[in-house]
């Protein structure tokens, strides 16, 4: 029997309205033999019922908990039979018929690639930032960094293709980041595995981007967000670098939110201001409270 050369794997939550045009956009694709997978965390939209009445070549796994988005990737890996794997989000849609021909063609050209991101594009066509060249708080860990392959840091989840074999051997995603981070650690650690992230700027894909994130209030967004950086820290730093992250964090949260509350009278894009007075609030009381914790 012959294997699929990729398998694409698409963790969904909520996204009924997105994710027909996702599986629409994958029908089309020409050139390489697939295999596509969908984990459903636990909707409550349709979504999973969407993908069973209207995709029945789609390998659909229903998820009774939210168990998060590298947990859900991780739950079809031992299924995949592709040499490759296409991570994408059911929010994003493959604009052209070729794209994950092109993706596979630059894997092969590239043997020191481990896992490859591409260009992300809003749906009027602009750009949106999906490469990343320095990790969070890289300029208080330099020693950390020491001998990793490649200049791309990290790529953004949303859409990128990996070597199945590589990320068996990794243990694929860590399943301690539950929304927010895990692509972060997943392009250090196949870094430190002695491969480089790659970036295939030939092919787009529209991102509509953001929905989980957009069903939480921004606070707890930033809160997330500020866990997952910091539990990247204790994975990746050493405890004083770590230390002077989190110094540096606290005395720039708290003196931006000093100076948004004095200028605030004065601004004229008052709402513009209280977002980011209640992003830094969010950060600095997460700090707090991380430090109550042991740094937790």
């Amino acid at each position: 029997m012959n294997l699929p050369d990729v398998s694409i794997i698409i963790v969904n939550y909520n996204t009924a309205d997105l994710i027909g045009a996702c599986l629409e956009s994958i029908g089309p694709q020409t050139a390489p033999s697939r295999e596509v997978f969908v984990v459903d965390n636990a909707s409550t939209d349709g979504s999973a019922e969407i993908v069973r009445n209207r995709y029945p070549w789609v390998h659909l796994t229903v998820n009774k908990e939210n168990r998060g988005f590298a947990a859900a990737n991780n739950q079809v890996l031992p299924l995949c039979r592709g040499r490759y794997l296409y991570y994408l989000n059911p929010d994003a849609k493959l604009t052209a018929s070729g794209l994950i021909a092109e993706c596979i063609r630059f894997m092969d050209a590239h043997p020191q690639v481990g896992l490859a991101g591409t260009r992300l594009i809003n749906p009027d066509g602009s750009l949106q930032e999906s490469v990343s060249w320095r990790y969070p708080g890289q300029k208080f860990a330099m020693s950390e960094m020491e001998g990793l392959k490649g200049e791309i840091a990290c790529v953004l989840g949303a859409s990128m293709i990996a070597r199945t074999d590589l990320i068996r051997r990794i243990g694929g995603f860590d399943e301690d980041f539950i929304l927010y981070g895990e692509d972060q650690d997943i392009c250090l650690r196949i870094r430190r595995a002695g491969y480089e992230i790659g970036y295939v700027d030939s092919v787009a894909v529209v991102h509509f981007g953001g929905r989980s994130e957009r069903q939480s209030f921004p606070a707890e967004v930033w809160k997330k967000k500020t866990r997952a950086e910091y539990l990247f820290y204790r994975k990746h730093y050493l405890p004083e670098t770590i230390a002077r992250i989190r110094k540096a964090d606290l005395i720039k949260t708290r003196f931006r939110l000093v100076t948004l509350t004095l200028t605030m009278p004065f601004l004229c894009d008052r709402a513009g201001a209280e977002g980011k007075r209640t992003k830094y609030r969010a950060v600095y009381e997460t700090l707090k409270q991380m430090n109550g914790e042991g740094g937790r």
